[in-house]
């Protein structure tokens, strides 16, 4: 690989997925985080993280870029700060949301459909996008991102667990480790633009709970009608959108296949890990 550092603009999950690919292909990586708490377990995974905003850093020269801080109302923070040094990156990839396309009422997103997005998040994942392809940056479009430690088969156990049940509704989703394997693939491949990072079978959120409650041997969370959910504003807008994202682009642009295809294997993946954490 022609690049051997990475900087992670926000180190968090994804991020760390990634990092652990790289590390066992002789990387160094390095990363921002807000606070002295999420730093020190990353310090203990021997990554090098910086507080930011605070520290002042220097993205060493060729080193690939991947940025998933969230924007605000005018853009993307990293790119203020940095992006008159995109020039000297080796690869730059920027972690966006399936959120831009808005409500296709069930209908397929393809990285060509027009962007709509309808919520502020949505809006300023947008703006910053647009920021970031200008020094061209890969663009890659996340739906609800899961894995091990992080999935259904964590909430069905909750306390009040429950099944928001909205007929018609259905939800991409991705793995963890195959946005990972995604991301990798880019670095070393000329291909630029956007791309929708999904698995292969969209699907309502209430399936996906029963059959981790399935796999664990327990009584699925009680079903709870949409309307009588009493959700949260942020809630309800994720429910507001209906859409089934498409991932044909990036199977043919970077020859990418995802390990866990449907939510099936995702979660058998998580619930084997979960056992032998």
């Amino acid at each position: 690989m022609a690049a051997k550092q990475l900087i992670a603009f926000g180190f968090g999950y994804v991020a760390a997925e990634l990092a652990s690919n790289l590390v066992a292909e002789g990387w160094t990586c390095a990363g921002t985080v807000r606070s002295e708490a999420s730093a020190q377990p990353l310090r203990a995974e021997g990554y090098t993280a910086h507080i930011w905003p605070g520290a002042e850093i220097a993205p060493p020269p060729g080193a690939a870029w991947l940025i998933s801080v969230p924007p605000d109302d005018t853009g993307c923070p990293v790119f203020r700060s940095f992006g008159h040094l995109a020039p000297t990156a080796s690869w730059i990839g920027y972690l966006s949301t399936t959120g831009v396309y808005g409500d296709l009422a069930g209908g397929w997103a393809f990285e060509e459909t027009p962007l709509n997005p309808q919520s502020r998040e949505a809006r300023n994942r947008a703006a910053a996008e647009a920021q970031w392809t200008t020094v061209g940056a890969r663009t890659f479009r996340l739906p609800g991102i899961y894995g091990p430690g992080r999935s259904a088969i964590e909430r069905v156990q909750e306390p009040g667990a429950r099944r928001i049940v909205k007929p018609g509704q259905v939800f991409s989703r991705a793995h963890a480790a195959d946005i990972a394997s995604a991301l990798l693939l880019s670095i070393t491949n000329p291909a630029t633009g956007a791309f929708n990072i999904c698995d292969d079978e969209p699907a309502p959120a209430d399936d996906v709970l029963t059959y981790a409650a399935n796999l664990l041997g327990i009584d699925p969370p009680p079903a709870v009608a949409f309307e009588d959910a009493n959700l949260s504003p942020m809630a309800q807008r994720f429910y507001a959108e209906c859409k089934r994202v498409s991932n044909a682009r990036v199977k043919a642009a970077l020859g990418w296949r995802p390990e866990f295809p449907t939510y099936r294997e995702g979660l058998r993946d998580c619930q084997l890990k979960a056992m032998r954490s």
